[in-house]
């Protein structure tokens, strides 16, 4: 072996040691400075809420503050472009949720971002929609409702929380299976929408759990059943879709972590422990489960998935329903 040969030799074994100390140094020094968090919609909603919760938790597990920063817009699209075009050094990350990350890029044209410019963290939590129903119906159970539905067909509407949501396309699935010939009502937010539910304006509609709960507890609406796999834990006494024979609505919202694909492999494995630590967090967990969240905690192989899986088959019932967003 000549002389020229071992010196090529030496210089690729030493860029790879350099490589390596690198690496290890900054799994030893990130974090250095604060991490920021974005949020695609306004203070006070579920993306919000999730994300201001896990904040303090997050901050000790990492050493760093954490900090929430809004940034709203319509499907809170602009903040996935925000991060997705940020240095993935694992400073700025995303709150993603079933809407955003499997839903719109299947509704929306001309986004300037995509799913795989982003590498999940963690699944943090999920909850149920519930569907419900004004106290005019005179229904107490999902059988009552089906059978007053079809002696009303093509008299009534059923709002959803947004336009291209599983609030949306659930209700167009209840729909089609019953044959109601029902209008559509999309409202922005699930604020607007339970309001003109609780007013009468429109008799049904699969909202959030979180923002319908406190007007079932007090009758003013009606909760026939829930999305999710099993009897959410607030409503004991409402069932599944999934117990009344109707498998085809099991479907939950969740919010959850997200850092731009490129981020270094030492720091994106530092975010997940920190992520599963603070989500397991006693405090942390009851902090949540009081906004009427399930902690999920789920983290990759799995939550890639599930996220395709789901995709699929939004992807289904966006094109049986021929929505396009028109924002």
């Amino acid at each position: 072996m000549n002389a020229q040969r071992i010196g090529v030799m030496l210089n690729v074994l030493m860029t790879f040691a350099a490589l390596g100390l690198s690496a290890a140094v900054t799994a030893q020094t990130w974090p250095t400075r604060p991490i920021t968090i974005v949020v695609g919609t306004p203070p006070g909603g579920g993306f919000d809420a999730y994300a201001r919760t896990i904040t303090d938790r997050l901050s000790r597990s990492l050493g760093q503050q954490v900090l929430v920063e809004n940034r709203p817009s319509a499907g809170a699209n602009m903040s996935a472009e925000y991060v997705a075009k940020t240095t993935a050094d694992g400073y700025t990350l995303l709150v993603g949720s079933a809407a955003l990350i499997e839903i719109n890029p299947l509704t929306f044209s001309g986004l300037r971002w995509k799913v795989a410019d982003f590498r999940p963290i963690i699944k943090g939590v999920e909850a149920p929609l519930v569907f419900v129903t004004h106290p005019k119906i005179p229904a107490r159970n999902f059988a009552q409702f089906a059978a007053w539905l079809k002696s009303n067909r093509g008299k009534v509407a059923y709002a959803s929380f947004s336009p291209g949501t599983p609030s949306h396309f659930l209700g167009y699935q209840l729909n089609e299976r019953l044959a109601a010939e029902m209008v559509h009502v999309p409202y922005k937010g699930s604020g607007p929408q339970v309001s003109d539910l609780l007013g009468g304006h429109v008799l049904l509609g699969f909202t959030q759990v979180q923002t319908a709960l406190p007007h079932i507890k007090t009758g003013k609406l009606n909760a026939l059943a829930t999305t999710g796999a099993a009897r959410y834990p607030s409503m004991p006494d409402v069932p599944t879709f999934e117990e009344l024979g109707e498998k085809d609505f099991i479907a939950t919202i969740w919010f959850g972590l997200f850092a731009p694909a490129a981020v270094p492999e030492t720091v994106y494995r530092r975010l997940v422990e920190a992520a599963k630590v603070t989500h397991a967090d006693p405090e942390t967990r009851a902090a949540l489960e009081r906004q009427g969240f399930q902690v999920s905690g789920q983290t990759d192989p799995e939550f890639s998935a599930g996220i395709r899986a789901r995709s699929e088959r939004w992807a289904r019932l966006i094109k049986a329903s021929g929505f396009k967003s028109q924002e």
